[in-house]
């Protein structure tokens, strides 16, 4: 049993160093995604972000999330791959291997709330701050 697992993980991970796979962005999730960053300017990427900044999720798309703190900040995420479901009928399962933070390379797991089947994974890229100048 821990053989199939260790096989799924390896598996998991191999989907995640391959090209990346971009999700079509809508009309309606790039006015989402410009009104997100309106007005701010984005700093240099960070490699992880405490999970108490991670309440305010906003799916942008399959391979983009951002993180609200405030009206004066937000994450932004470029997931590596596309998480099929993100955004419609899944939950976002996160397996941080950095204990209380979200780090580059943080494997995500998609879940759909009905069947409880897995729908895709991924794995979080660089948190980019977008951030209000003063």
């Amino acid at each position: 049993m821990r053989g199939v697992a260790l096989l799924v993980t390896l598996g998991a991970l191999a989907s995640c160093t391959t090209a990346p796979e971009q999700a079509t962005r809508t009309p309606q999730g790039q006015q989402q995604y410009e009104q997100l960053v309106a007005g701010k300017v984005a700093g240099a990427p960070v490699q992880c972000l405490p999970s108490y900044n991670m309440n305010d999720m906003v799916v942008i798309d399959e391979s983009t999330v951002a993180y609200r703190l405030g009206g004066n900040r937000v994450y932004v995420n470029h997931l590596q791959g596309a998480c099929n479901g993100l955004g419609r009928n899944a939950i976002m399962v996160t397996k941080s291997l950095a204990g209380s933070e979200s780090c580059r390379g943080d494997i995500v797991t998609m879940v759909d709330q009905s069947s409880h089947m897995l729908t895709g994974s991924c794995a979080f890229g660089d948190f980019i701050p977008y951030t209000r100048p003063r």
